[in-house]
């Protein structure tokens, strides 16, 4: 009798490892380059209230559409939080290294969690050139697979090259803000674009 009952708990200890096991794979994060739209993709679209240092835009009829970007390629920038040192270190390298936008008919898009109100304050802060989006729910950054839950559920670093017909051309999912590295191949990307144009 007390053999049998043996057996049948290390079976039962067996079945648990098992499914434990089997959980643990199953609940495993996702790796860093699936999810999210894949290079020759559309974009998903969406509209997002915005603001620079300049501008507030909170009314739904005056959201920020990415479809209405089209004729123009559009760099996406999901990052965790506005006032923090990586996040200032990025929008202020985009600002002094990248005044050339316009001439390869390009726009640059930075979303994170923080309101519009917190944007105004730090574009006007940093004397930032471009467009601060609001995903306050991080919607946005859950269909472009640029949210973390940790910390509370903030945006990834991460960058996405958009075409002027609305098609992924370039994305980097680990985006990193002191990288010149990460820097010179999203700009690498959109001289590409620039060249395709022009021929």
């Amino acid at each position: 009798m007390r053999t049998r009952i043996f057996s049948l708990l290390l079976i039962l200890g067996l079945v648990i490892a098992v499914a434990s096991g089997q959980d643990k794979k199953d609940s495993k994060p996702a790796d860093a380059s699936s999810g999210g739209p894949q290079v020759g993709q559309p974009a998903p679209d969406f509209e997002l209230p915005w603001a620079t240092q300049t501008e507030i835009h909170t009314k739904k009829d005056e959201w920020l559409k990415l479809s209405g970007q089209r004729g123009s390629n559009v760099i996406l920038a999901f990052y965790p939080a506005d006032w923090s040192g990586g996040c200032t270190t990025e929008v202020c390298t985009f600002r002094d290294n990248w005044n050339d936008l316009a001439k390869l008919n390009a726009k640059l898009l930075a979303i994170s969690g923080d309101y519009v109100f917190s944007h105004h304050e730090w574009a006007k802060s940093h004397k930032l050139t471009f467009t601060l989006l609001q995903d306050h729910d991080h919607a946005i950054a859950k269909s472009y697979a640029s949210f973390q839950s940790a910390l509370g559920g903030i945006n990834k670093r991460t960058v996405y090259l958009i075409d002027k017909n609305g098609t992924v051309r370039y994305r980097n999912l680990n985006f990193r803000a002191t990288v010149k590295d990460d820097y010179d191949a999203l700009r690498a990307e959109l001289m590409k674009l620039q060249e395709t144009a022009s021929r």
